[in-house]
């Protein structure tokens, strides 16, 4: 459809041809699809390769043209761990051993996403300062993420051993692939729980956990969330990285079974 094409040429008629035949038959694919096609004309325009509206951005635009993705298809919840049960299941989880444990380990004390852990790379990591630092190529939204580490996740990648690249190398010191640490579940006997999960459980525990006060924003951010509301996102343009510092060693602590790890 456009592969033989120049990105300058790229018109709006072309995106709808590609995502029309899929939208409302497969359309988790789909909006992933439209996102990336988005992604990739916004780095062609940041490098000057084309001009003009970016013809896959859903906001103001092909949502006029393609219906509501959320009313096409139920929204899909990924399973997640009760929060409650989170300091027994790690306490088991690091009595696991090899590389892709430590990588969900290191998934569910961080709250990232799988894409970011399984390519985090040792020179985005200050152990120092206690902050990883995700650059904007490897983030969803094309915006560099700083995370706070807690005293846990410093602990776990202080045990790795220190080398250049990859923080958790698969074979051949490639990423692991996303079943690995699925696998991981599946022997703990958890087959039913996805790794993304965990982002979901950590979010149910800053909402629901008894004397928990963390702002709404605050959390969003730990996600890397971009926040929905446009007039709140244009006046918060920070990362409230410091409050997040608090927030992610709560978290570490209550994994912990809110004692030393």
């Amino acid at each position: 459809m456009i592969g033989a094409l120049q990105v300058s040429a790229i018109e709006t008629d072309h995106i709808v041809r590609i995502l029309a035949p899929i939208w409302t038959i497969k359309t988790e694919t789909a909006t992933r699809l439209r996102g990336r096609i988005e992604s990739i004309l916004d780095w062609a325009t940041v490098s000057r390769l084309r001009q003009g509206e970016n013809p896959a951005r859903w906001r103001g635009h092909l949502e006029f043209l393609l219906a509501n993705p959320n009313k096409v298809a139920p929204v899909r919840n990924f399973p997640a761990l009760p929060w409650t049960e989170m300091a027994a299941f790690m306490a088991e989880l690091r009595r696991r051993e090899g590389t892709s444990a430590r990588a969900l380990e290191f998934a569910i004390l961080t709250a990232a996403r799988s894409g970011e852990v399984r390519g985090a790379r040792w020179e985005e990591i200050s152990l120092g300062r206690h902050l990883w630092i995700v650059p904007a190529a490897r983030m969803r939204a094309g915006k560099e993420h700083r995370v706070p580490l807690s005293d846990a996740a410093t602990g776990l990648l202080c045990s790795l051993p220190q080398q250049e690249g990859l923080l958790f190398p698969g074979q051949k010191n490639q990423p692991l692939s996303d079943m690995s640490r699925t696998a991981v579940l599946r022997r703990m006997g958890r087959p039913s729980i996805t790794v993304h999960g965990f982002r979901s459980a950590f979010r149910d525990w800053c909402a629901e956990a008894p004397g928990n006060n963390f702002a709404r924003e605050v959390c969003e951010h730990a996600l890397a969330h971009q926040l929905a509301d446009r007039v709140e996102a244009a006046y918060q343009r920070g990362d409230l990285f410091a409050k997040r510092v608090a927030l992610m060693q709560a978290w570490a602590d209550y994994c912990c079974g809110k004692a030393s790890c």
